[in-house]
């Protein structure tokens, strides 16, 4: 398993547009990838980053730490690929 935490740079969080381009990417991975919000350090329960409405239900706001995990042989690629498109301001 492979796993990474980035924070939020959208202003709005993992809402609406954010989430949107986010599920498309993560559909287009090699491997599932799950997320999960970190709150005083430990990982919530993961969802899809396939769905925009698991990502919606995280509540991950601007500035808040995501971890991002995925198993298989091309899950580092995945899990990079999102945690880079989540560390970037997707309301531009």
């Amino acid at each position: 398993m492979y796993q990474r935490r980035t924070l939020v740079a959208s202003s709005v969080g993992l809402h609406a547009r954010p989430a949107g381009l986010v599920a498309k990417t993560a559909a287009g991975q090699p491997a599932k990838v799950r997320i999960a919000k970190i709150t005083a350090g430990v990982a919530g329960d993961p969802v899809d980053a396939a769905s925009v409405l698991g990502l919606m239900t995280l509540g991950a706001a601007h500035g808040d730490e995501v971890e991002l995990t995925a198993e298989g042989d091309a899950a580092q690629e995945s899990v990079d690929a999102l945690a880079e498109l989540i560390a970037q301001d997707l309301d531009a």
